[in-house]
């Protein structure tokens, strides 16, 4: 149960801040559900809750998604699914574990590191960008990183990039989940307990909820800090587990 109870508070400290800053539920969870029932199921499980989150908070921000731009990220990202599905699905459990912290790290290296980025085209940007997208969400899933350095090399509105955010979150996380399934990922492992799908479905909408009284509050580059700080820490655990464990 202690399994369950700190996964289901991972989801709802990520989607209380990927709803005030517009992503947290990947970069936070991935990393902690990945050391506490393994790299397989524990990125499926996040591709799960963010199809689940990003869904939730699409109606919440509905006015503001720009659906055009939603479209050419999410088609693109599908070049980047497909093949990372399959490289997940043969990889060591230990590999894997270094892998997902790793590119954890390697996305908030790039997302906090780059901060002055010249100006860059919109159309290349969001299918490049979509294209690696897909293949962090399948193998890490941390879509994040990818969209964090679109949004500043496009300098896109905070608040339509949040808003659009959350249906491609959704639809990646979904189409990750159905990739990994038709590639066996897990096969062969013991699932985790249904509980922790309970548990975490009920922090999702929880946080949600949270998350919308927090948004008028806390500002959002404090949340996206706190979520940039707890998904390091989380990476960095994932990456010592799995060299441990070589």
């Amino acid at each position: 149960m202690l399994t369950v109870a700190m996964a289901g508070l991972a989801v709802l400290v990520g989607t209380i801040l990927q709803r005030i800053s517009g992503a947290g539920v990947g970069l936070v969870v991935a990393p902690v559900l990945s050391l506490l029932i393994g790299p397989a199921h524990g990125v499926l499980v996040t591709n799960a809750v963010t199809t689940v989150s990003g869904a939730t908070l699409t109606v919440q921000a509905w006015k503001r998604i720009n659906w055009r731009r939603y479209a050419v990220i999410v088609i693109s990202a599908l070049f980047g699914l497909i093949p990372g599905a399959f490289l997940v699905a043969r990889l060591p459990a230990a590999w894997l574990q270094i892998v997902v912290g790793g590119v954890v790290l390697l996305g908030l290296a790039v997302t906090v590191g780059l901060r002055r980025l010249p100006p860059a085209p919109e159309l290349p940007t969001n299918i490049i960008t979509g294209v690696a997208g897909g293949l962090l969400n399948v193998t890490a899933g941390v879509a994040a990183a990818a969209m964090v350095v679109n949004a500043r090399l496009t300098r896109w509105a905070q608040s339509s990039y949040a808003a659009t955010m959350q249906p491609v979150f959704a639809t990646l996380g979904l189409c990750s989940v159905i990739a990994k399934l038709a590639t066996g990922v897990g096969a062969g492992e013991g699932w985790p307990s249904p509980w922790l799908a309970v548990a975490a479905l009920a922090a999702v909408f929880l946080g949600a909820w949270l998350g919308g009284i927090a948004a008028k509050r806390v500002p959002a580059s404090t949340a996206r800090t706190l979520a940039l700080s707890l998904a390091a820490l989380g990476a960095l655990a994932a990456v010592v587990r799995g060299v441990l464990e070589l």
